[in-house]
């Protein structure tokens, strides 16, 4: 049933619900407040954090540009205890890896690499560690280490560059068919990831034959503009 309320009617209802509810509306206000202001500090602590990691990422690139490496050293140590879960930090281990493997440095080089896989929530630069740990695993002698490193069926973009170094690792075992096999995959994979002609000798040497390269599409159109601008003044 609908009752109708004469306009003094409502107006008592509504004080009454004010009355007893007044502490619910304030308390969700006050909550409401309270999340906003925690949402911006929040915000403004993370930016301020990630300044602060670049800058010190920043320090490491210009100690190894500078070929300081026990600095860079210090420095990456110092930016995995504060920021050891950032992007930043796994570049940096990176570049510290590359300048390790440089100096002869392998295992230093291996321990950044395998820090790199261990942490990074990025699938590419994981696969990125896991390839250069692979390669300095071959030049050390341990190519069944190097094989067990490598997943084919999980490398991405990076397929044919596994392929072509599990191959290498195959071939150094004396397994020239499995060699042959995985320097054919990788050139059937991501052409820009490999160096073609070097994998074809590659498999050559394993006793393969290299297929035939996959022809470009003919872009007729783009084919006339080209010709047109290298006459053109």
């Amino acid at each position: 049933m609908v009752e109708d309320y004469s306009d003094r009617e409502q107006e008592e209802l509504l004080r009454n619900w004010l009355s007893e509810n007044w502490r619910w509306m304030l308390g969700g206000v006050a909550l409401g407040i309270a999340l906003l202001v925690g949402w911006n500090y929040w915000g403004t602590y993370r930016d301020q954090r990630a300044a602060k990691a670049a800058v010190m990422a920043d320090d490491v690139r210009k100690a190894i540009a500078a070929g300081e490496a026990d600095k860079a050293a210090k420095l990456v140590a110092n930016l995995t205890g504060q920021f050891g879960s950032t992007p930043y930090t796994q570049e940096a281990r990176l570049q510290l890896a590359k300048m390790q493997v440089i100096a002869g440095k392998y295992d230093e080089a291996t321990g950044l690499l395998s820090a790199v896989t261990k942490d990074t929530d990025d699938d590419e630069l994981r696969r990125v560690a896991q390839l250069r740990h692979a390669r300095i695993l071959l030049q050390q002698g341990k190519h069944g280490q190097a094989l067990a490193l490598l997943k084919p069926d999980d490398s991405g973009e990076f397929s044919a560059a596994v392929q072509e170094v599990r191959g290498d690792a195959l071939f150094a075992k004396g397994d020239k068919e499995g060699a042959r096999a995985a320097y054919a995959a990788a050139l059937k994979g991501n052409a820009e990831a490999v160096d073609r002609t070097l994998v074809e000798l590659k498999l050559q040497d394993a006793g393969g034959t290299a297929p035939p390269a996959k022809a470009e599409p003919t872009d007729n159109a783009g084919a006339t503009e080209k010709a047109a601008a290298k006459v053109q003044p």
